[in-house]
C-alpha cells in the first residue's frame, strides 16, 4: 500500500521503507501456477487479473478463454454467461481481499493504528488499481445492479473487521461509519494520484481525531 508517511502505533516511519512479508494473496499473481489449476480455477484466476487490471467491460470472453488455455465449450460449462463469471469474480475478490487485509491488519499491529500502514501495503502495489467493487459499480450498476448488493456486503464486511479493533465507546457505530467512509475515500484518492501519502497520513489523522 503506499510509502509510509504512516504511523503504527504513532511511530512515523520513512516514506520510502521498503516492505516486508507483505501477502500478496491479495495482489494478481495466483497462489499457485495457473496451469496446475483446475479449469474452473483458472477461468476465475485469469478473470480476476484481467478484470481488476483492465476493467470488466474492457476484458471480453474470447480474451480470458485464451489466456485461460481453456476450450470456448469448458468455459460456458462453469460459467454460463459473462454475468455469472462477474458475480463469481466479485466473491474471489472478496475472500481474498479480506483474508489480505485481516492479515495485514495483524501483521501491523492488530489495532486501530494497524489501519494506515495495512493500506500503505496495498497502494504500495504496482497492480493497485483501487477497489474492485468500488469499480465494478461505477461499470456496472445501470446494466447489472446487484453489484451494489456485492459490493454493500463487501464493504459491511470490511467495517465488521474494523470493528475488532476499535474500542467500545458511545459513539462506536458513527466511528466505525467515519473510517470506513475515509478508508473508501482514501482508496479513490490512490488511485488516482500518484503519491497517495497525503490520504493515507488524512486517515491516520482521522484514525487519532476519531478516538481519542
Amino acid at each position: 500500500m503506499h510509502y509510509f508517511l504512516i504511523l503504527s502505533r504513532q511511530i512515523c516511519l520513512p516514506i520510502n521503507r521498503r516492505l516486508h512479508n507483505v501477502d500478496r494473496s491479495v495482489y494478481n499473481a495466483p497462489m499457485q501456477p495457473i496451469k496446475k489449476l483446475p479449469a474452473r480455477d483458472r477461468i476465475l484466476t485469469t478473470a480476476h487479473d484481467l478484470f481488476y487490471q483492465n476493467g470488466i467491460r474492457a476484458t471480453g470472453i474470447d480474451r480470458i478463454i485464451a489466456e485461460s488455455g481453456v476450450a470456448k465449450v469448458t468455459f460456458y460449462r462453469h460459467f454460463q454467461s459473462k454475468n455469472d463469471l462477474i458475480r463469481a469474480f466479485l466473491e474471489y475478490r472478496h475472500q481474498r481481499w479480506i483474508s489480505w487485509f485481516k492479515g495485514a491488519l495483524e501483521r501491523h499491529g492488530q489495532d486501530v493504528h494497524a489501519i494506515v500502514p495495512a493500506l500503505a501495503e496495498w497502494f504500495h502495489s504496482e497492480q493497485f488499481r483501487g477497489c474492485a467493487f468500488i469499480n465494478s459499480v461505477g461499470e456496472l450498476a445501470n446494466e447489472l445492479p446487484e453489484v451494489r448488493e456485492i459490493t454493500r456486503h463487501h464493504k459491511q464486511q470490511m467495517v465488521k473487521v474494523i470493528s475488532e479493533l476499535v474500542p467500545q465507546s458511545t459513539h462506536r457505530d458513527e466511528l466505525l461509519n467515519a473510517l470506513a467512509v475515509a478508508i473508501d475515500g482514501a482508496i479513490i484518492h490512490a488511485q488516482y494520484d500518484t503519491t497517495p501519502e497525503e490520504a493515507l497520513k488524512a486517515v491516520d489523522q482521522i484514525i487519532a481525531a476519531l478516538i481519542q
